[in-house]
């Protein structure tokens, strides 16, 4: 292989496949980045087995070839070469590759590229089911609700996030047992019939980082056995393993109507339950709402935010909100509380509830594509 390109071109594309280089792992390959020349480019790809992903860099290519060699070593010295050409080299059967710039040089031990796993393209996943989506409204559909998924893999299926596909909307919802979050998006072409998988979370996290601020729509891909994600983004292709199960039927999970609905600013609401957090924190995390509707109808009323520890102290916030239906109390954690708070960007936000002792729920209010259920937690003597 003999191949010249820029290097802060090979700079981004080190650091865009980083994130799917395993570091602790029984094979040394998948610590390592695969090299390869590809159609007149220079193709970077690397793989945990978990994800995959695959970057191209414009390169003269003056000998095809590939290797594959350590990705943080490879990395690291590349990143302090100057922005200027950078020529690699390799000569069969010897696996070192040359990293030159200038007076700069180095020889890296590498791997035979055989050894390195191979990763689907999406062209060549083209009989199987494919659509099309807005990157920006993918990438914060992601962000509100990858965080509800469970953090344990001692149920993988509520590990990951569902992904449905159906008409022309996709939705995407996680769960962990505790909350549940859901949010529906439109593809740019309706499909022909319903199919669900289940993506990692932490998949789904990184192919949002992908993301980053693209503007052309992404292309995604699942294979013929259903068992990789694959999307295209820009000039990077993005692998994940898809989780094989069935996840709850979430729409079981949400509640119709609300025998008391409040209406209040998201900023005044988050800053109250930030307070009260602090002293949560000693107390198992848990915020009491209490509801205080208006002594008239159509007036104000407010929603007190509390916390209470034994040994710290206690703190009251209030709130005013537009309060449909009775004075009533439920305690959330608060945590779960901050975090959906912390990624809707409305000015109001809705929560309704049922009594103490069932779920709650927290949406945009002007918006209906997402939504967020909380369970209660006890609340005990104050």
């Amino acid at each position: 292989m003999k191949v010249s390109c820029l290097q802060d071109g090979l700079q981004r594309a080190l650091a865009q496949v980083s994130r799917a280089v395993a570091t602790k792992t029984a094979l040394p390959v998948l610590s390592n980045v695969l090299l390869s020349t590809d159609e007149g480019r220079l193709r970077v790809a690397a793989t945990n087995l978990e994800i995959g992903i695959t970057t191209w860099v414009g390169a003269s290519i003056d000998e095809e070839g590939k290797l594959t060699v350590d990705a943080r070593l490879l990395s690291e010295f590349v990143n302090t070469l100057p922005n200027a050409p950078v020529q690699l080299s390799s000569e069969s059967p010897r696996t070192i590759l040359t990293v030159q710039s200038g007076r700069d040089k180095a020889g890296i031990n590498g791997i035979d590229a055989e050894d390195f796993p191979v990763i689907p393209s999406i062209d060549a996943e083209a009989e199987g089911f494919s659509v099309e989506v807005d990157p920006q409204v993918l990438r914060e559909m992601i962000g509100q609700v990858e965080f509800a998924a469970a953090t344990d893999e001692s149920r993988p299926v509520l590990a990951g996030v569902l992904a449905r596909f159906e008409g022309q909307t996709l939705t995407l919802a996680a769960a962990d047992g505790f909350r549940l979050a859901v949010r529906h998006g439109e593809l740019t072409q309706p499909v022909p019939e319903r199919l669900d998988t289940i993506v990692p979370a932490r998949a789904m996290r990184e192919l949002a980082r992908i993301i980053g601020d693209q503007t052309d729509p992404i292309r995604i891909a699942i294979t013929p056995n259903r068992s990789q994600l694959l999307a295209r983004v820009g000039e990077t292709e993005f692998l994940s393993r898809l989780i094989d199960g069935t996840f709850p039927d979430f729409r079981q999970i949400i509640p119709r109507e609300f025998a008391t609905r409040l209406e209040l600013g998201r900023e005044a609401f988050q800053n109250a339950v930030r307070r009260a957090s602090y002293f949560a924190r000693d107390n198992n995390d848990v915020v009491r709402l209490t509801v205080h509707p208006g002594e008239e109808e159509f007036m104000p009323g407010t929603v007190e935010v509390s916390a209470t520890a034994a040994e710290r102290g206690n703190s009251q916030s209030f709130v005013d909100a537009s309060i449909t239906g009775p004075e009533t109390q439920i305690a959330f954690n608060a945590r779960y509380l901050a975090d959906v708070l912390g990624v809707l960007k409305q000015g109001q936000v809705v929560v309704g509830v049922n009594g103490a002792n069932q779920a709650g729920v927290v949406k945009a209010s002007t918006a209906e594509d997402y939504t967020h259920v909380i369970m209660p937690m006890v609340i005990g003597a104050q």
